[in-house]
């Protein structure tokens, strides 16, 4: 099986987060379940960093939540550039733009996109990331509402 961290991840956010938002079981528990379906040793590890840093940044973002409301245009670095094609940069500006995500956490998405080490990343990857991102934030039950329809409309167009 050739999975990536954001499979583990999107595992994990299906199987256990999004099921039983309070219900959260132990790293080693988790790691065992994830070997046990087929997941590898190393590829656990690097979704488990990513979660940290993902709580880590939320964490950071609530203490200084100095995030500003005017509109503001955002310049891509060129890592950037390479792992979110044109599509996928748009999308964020249009969810930046609707007030599904504020500016901090645009800056949380891309950075937790760069985290994944994924030479390019498309829309449905980006989606799933931004749902993740949300989901922590309670004052965000439309946002996260209406990103959940976003993902699993594309699960289920995908499927037919």
């Amino acid at each position: 099986m050739k999975e990536t961290v954001l499979d583990i991840l999107m595992y994990i956010f299906d199987n256990y987060i999004e099921e039983d938002p309070g219900f959260v079981p132990d790293q080693e528990s988790l790691r065992t379940q994830l070997i046990e379906v087929g997941f590898c040793d190393h590829q656990i590890d690097k979704a488990f960093s990513w979660l940290e840093g993902l709580a880590f940044q939320q964490k950071d973002n609530r203490a200084t939540n100095n995030f500003s409301t005017a509109p503001s245009s955002r310049l891509f670095s060129d890592e950037e550039l390479e792992k979110l094609d044109t599509v996928c940069r748009g999308f964020l500006l249009f969810l930046e733009q609707v007030g599904v995500l504020n500016s901090n956490e645009r800056e949380l998405v891309i950075d937790r996109i760069i985290a994944l080490e994924s030479d390019e990343v498309d829309l449905q990857q980006l989606k799933w990331v931004v749902l993740m991102v949300l989901f922590n934030q309670p004052e965000k039950k439309t946002a996260i509402t209406w990103m959940e329809d976003i993902v699993m409309d594309d699960i289920t167009a995908s499927l037919h």
